[in-house]
């Protein structure tokens, strides 16, 4: 991401990906002079596992060379009965394009054919060396799908290495004899039950999924049952419930049962906050019990429920549970007190907390600082279960740090992926008498860790945006250019502004199925699935002509347009038609802001989100990578996010 654009040979503009692919290989092929090294260099696939029906990401690294790489080809086959290749995201490359265009051929390209079972990757380093690709370096990432029908087991990627058009690596100074390892692919069983945050939701607003049958673990020690004190607008209400605690498969899970009858006769229609204080349960799980009534009811008050444990906090608006939308996929003639809501804190499984360390092991410099937590809503009738994973507007969550653990060792929280990657979300820090908490805000629920990912970069140890860049570099919002590199003062694209103002909303899917539509926007181009996301959350919205130009530099206006919409998802205040004339007028250069463009510049001004410089906005200027990353920074911390 972030690169440069470098002058490339000519190519005409008409010419096929194919024929391109073909182009470059010839480029590379050629006999090159040069002693062979003593060594070989080695290029390693990643081993995965995935289950059926579901994605993951398979890392190609480049870990050993002599020289650097100026140039490679790959022809990776794989078997089409069991997956498919999704997309070929570079990592080490100078200029990320995929496709020839009218100025020349691309530094990286490829060519996908899930027909025939096989994926071509070529690289060429155009400048002659300059930028040449050096050890322990990622050069791309293959995403890869297990078919739904895939048979449990293993697949082996795997490359002719006899054959020069298939493998070939090129040297600065040499051909490279190159060894090959890795590209294992473990198939496993797809999961019947429970939905994931990485679904999108039935809607275009919050989301559920069903699941059917429930299946009801068998306790393996007897269940205890007491009465328990819960708490209405902040008055204890006591024996108002009843807690049930038994082992379940070695998790001490605690069920407490609201008497939701009690409950609503009690607050009438005044209901606020409904506290369900759980604790001396350890690192048990906790799981609250309300029927639909009573949701329904603490919906028509905007009141709250809050789960309150040992590891964790979950507040809970009761109209983020939609239980008009359950009712709907259950049956519209179903009675609401039928219906069991649970919302539940769960300490993660062991294998996600496995998933989570070998997430974390392949970022650099990155430490797992507490347990990884799950945070649920579920809907329950008749051995039917609906699963409500997404929202309409942030829900706030919270991890208490172990005793002992400084919060200032915290850099973010992180949402666990299905492909079994770390993504940032909204993630405050709040200090304690005894015990300091990470505040996690989402717009969906899943696993969630904390991180300690500290990250600095050498061109802006004396720049103006220091602090901003590296604090959403720790989060996991912005990368660097290069080794230790953030170029701030470079200029970044729509695809790129884009991308950084999602991983800082911690946006990561869409939040419906209909499909954007951008002429210009490729199937698998690395911005995508960022751009389909965008459009899903009425972040752009395009150009007349139908394209999006993700490669074109965007301008101020056009990135704080962006913003001002992103504005209203995080609840703040835009300006209106008579703030707007008064903020834009102390500006000299105001009547150069376009009609279109008033309003959102006006609406940045205003939460402080953008001062300008020399009393100028300047928003026909490109806006750059620092200034980027100070906005969004901004955006986060005025909507308290962070």
């Amino acid at each position: 991401m972030f690169q440069p654009k470098k002058k490339r040979p000519r190519i005409r503009k008409t010419m096929s990906g194919l024929i391109a692919l073909t182009l470059l290989s010839s480029l590379i092929l050629p006999n090159v002079a040069g002693a062979e090294p003593e060594e070989p260099s080695q290029v390693q696939f990643a081993n995965v596992s995935v289950q059926a029906g579901q994605t993951v990401h398979v890392p190609v690294a480049l870990k050993k060379s002599h020289f650097g790489v100026k140039a490679y080809n790959m022809q990776i086959d794989y078997d089409t009965s069991a997956l498919e290749i999704v997309r070929i995201t570079p990592k080490s490359v100078n200029v990320m394009s995929t496709s020839p265009n009218e100025e020349g051929v691309a530094d990286f390209q490829y060519k996908i054919n899930d027909a025939e079972g096989w994926v071509r990757i070529i690289w060429v380093d155009f400048t002659g060396g300059d930028h040449s690709i050096v050890d322990e370096t990622q050069l791309f990432d293959m995403e890869i799908k297990a078919k739904s029908n895939a048979t449990p087991g293993t697949k082996q990627l795997s490359v002719d290495q006899t054959d020069s058009e298939h493998w070939y690596f090129t040297n600065v100074e040499h051909q490279s004899y190159t060894e090959l390892s890795g590209g294992t692919i473990t198939i496993t069983a797809a999961n019947s039950g429970g939905g994931n945050s990485g679904s999108p939701g039935s809607s275009s607003g919050g989301g559920s999924t069903v699941t059917s049958p429930v299946v009801s673990p068998v306790p393996s020690t007897p269940a205890v049952t007491k009465g328990v004190d819960i708490y209405v607008n902040g008055q204890k209400q006591e024996q108002s419930a009843t807690a049930t605690t038994s082992t379940v498969n070695n998790q001490v899970t605690t069920t407490v049962h609201v008497d939701n009858a009690k409950v609503i006769n009690q607050i009438g229609s005044g209901l606020r906050t409904l506290l369900l204080p759980i604790t001396g349960t350890g690192k048990g799980a906790v799981v609250g019990e309300l029927n639909g009534k009573l949701v329904k009811t603490m919906e028509g008050s905007n009141a709250e429920v809050v789960i309150q444990t040992d590891s964790g906090t979950y507040t809970l608006p009761a109209n983020q549970i939609q239980v008009d939308q359950i009712l709907n996929q259950f049956g519209s003639t179903v009675p609401l007190e039928d219906i069991t809501i649970q919302i539940a804190i769960v300490p993660s499984a062991t294998s996600k907390q496995t998933a989570i360390q070998a997430a974390a092991d392949k970022l650099e410099n990155t430490t797992v600082i507490a347990a990884p937590i799950d945070f649920e809503v579920k809907a329950i009738w008749n051995g039917q279960q609906v699963n409500v994973d997404r929202f309409n507007s942030y829900v706030e969550r919270s991890i208490t740090l172990p005793e002992g653990v400084d919060g200032s060792k915290i850099t973010t929280g992180v949402v666990l992926q299905p492909d079994g990657s770390l993504l940032h979300v909204p993630t405050k820090v709040i200090k304690g008498n005894v015990q300091d908490s990470a505040i996690i805000n989402s717009l969906t629920n899943s696993t969630y860790a904390l991180i300690y990912h500290p990250a600095t970069f050498s061109d802006v140890t004396s720049h103006w945006s220091r602090d901003d860049v590296q604090d959403l570099a720790s989060r996991l919002i912005v990368q660097g250019t290069g080794e230790n590199v953030f170029a701030p003062d470079r200029s970044i694209t729509r695809a790129e502004f884009t991308a950084v103002l999602l991983r800082g909303l911690g946006l990561h899917s869409p939040r419906s199925t209909e499909a954007a539509s951008f002429t210009d926007v490729k199937t698998g181009s690395w911005y995508e699935d960022e751009v389909q996301t965008a459009v899903s959350y009425g972040l752009i919205s395009g150009y007349a002509d139908d394209s999006f130009r993700p490669n074109s530099e965007i301008s101020r206006a056009e990135a704080l347009t962006i913003v001002s919409r992103a504005m209203k998802l995080v609840g703040l205040a835009q300006a209106d038609a008579s703030e707007t004339t008064s903020l834009l007028s102390t500006y000299s250069d105001s009547a150069k802001v376009q009609a279109w463009a008033a309003e959102p510049v006006a609406s940045a001004i205003k939460q402080e989100l953008v001062q300008g410089a020399d009393g100028k906005l300047m928003t026909d200027a490109d806006i750059s990578r620092a200034q980027s990353a100070a906005i969004v920074k901004r955006l986060l911390a005025k909507a308290g996010l962070i």
